[in-house]
């Protein structure tokens, strides 16, 4: 999916979307990252690239991709990675979702998380090795931070 059909997928359902009190600029981008990412994840599913029973699929994991032109599967696999990461480490998890899929900056992260810069940057190293390892080696649980 090209960057402008999914900022205007994003655009028409966020448009579509009544009785949100929208607190403010980092509300909004939260929000629009979250969406972002559900829409690609549902492209990538709906041709049918994550494969039931199948191995494991290796991605690689690239601060500078905002938008991928990779097949489907990688996205897959990085959505599913994410999901584990959430249910060890929520905030690390949106770090990802914020930069990766929202391209917010460092800065613009950690005013919708409420945290620290340097908050942002510990988390975003230790989520992108602990994705990096999950994508590898998928199923094999582990903390985030060790």
């Amino acid at each position: 999916m090209q960057a402008t059909a999914l900022v205007n997928e994003a655009y028409l359902r966020l448009i579509d979307v009544q009785h949100v009190d929208w607190q403010n600029r980092a509300h909004f981008l939260a929000m629009s990252a979250r969406l972002m990412r559900r829409i690609l994840v549902d492209v990538a599913r709906s041709k049918g690239y994550q494969k039931r029973g199948g191995g494991a699929v290796r991605v690689t994991f690239d601060d500078a991709l905002a938008v991928t032109d990779e097949p489907g599967q990688d996205l897959v696999a990085l959505d599913d990675a994410l999901k584990a990461l959430a249910t060890v480490d929520e905030r690390k998890a949106r770090v990802i979702e914020l930069r990766f899929f929202g391209g917010l900056s460092v800065a613009e992260t950690a005013i919708v998380l409420k945290v620290s810069v340097d908050t942002v940057m510990r988390d975003w190293k230790l989520a992108k090795a602990w994705l990096q390892r999950e994508l590898r080696d998928p199923g094999a649980r582990r903390r985030p931070d060790g």
